[in-house]
């Protein structure tokens, strides 16, 4: 049986999930091993960056094989940016 390469929107989702897993899966093993401290230290930062970097590369893959556009994903952030205003004190309302 021979293997057929995936296309380029398979390769596209799936690496973009496996990334999107990966990120998930280092911040929930700092939120089970640091107790919600605040305190990130240098190891856990450096990966952090590491798999959000891989993520945010992944999307700016999907805009250039246009899968997506910025106008879409900006629209959406704001859209997400609202809620959170909403819902977490993450985002403040200047009025």
């Amino acid at each position: 049986m021979q293997n057929n390469p995936i296309n380029t929107y398979q390769q596209l989702i799936a690496i973009t999930a496996e990334e999107c897993g990966e990120l998930t899966q280092v911040c929930m093993k700092h939120l089970r091993k640091f107790d919600a401290t605040e305190q990130i230290d240098d190891k856990w930062r450096e990966k952090l960056v590491e798999e959000a970097g891989d993520v945010r590369c992944m999307i700016e893959l999907m805009v250039e094989h246009g899968l997506l556009t910025n106008e879409e994903l900006g629209a959406r952030v704001n859209v997400k940016r609202e809620k959170l205003s909403k819902w977490s004190d993450l985002i403040e309302i200047c009025n």
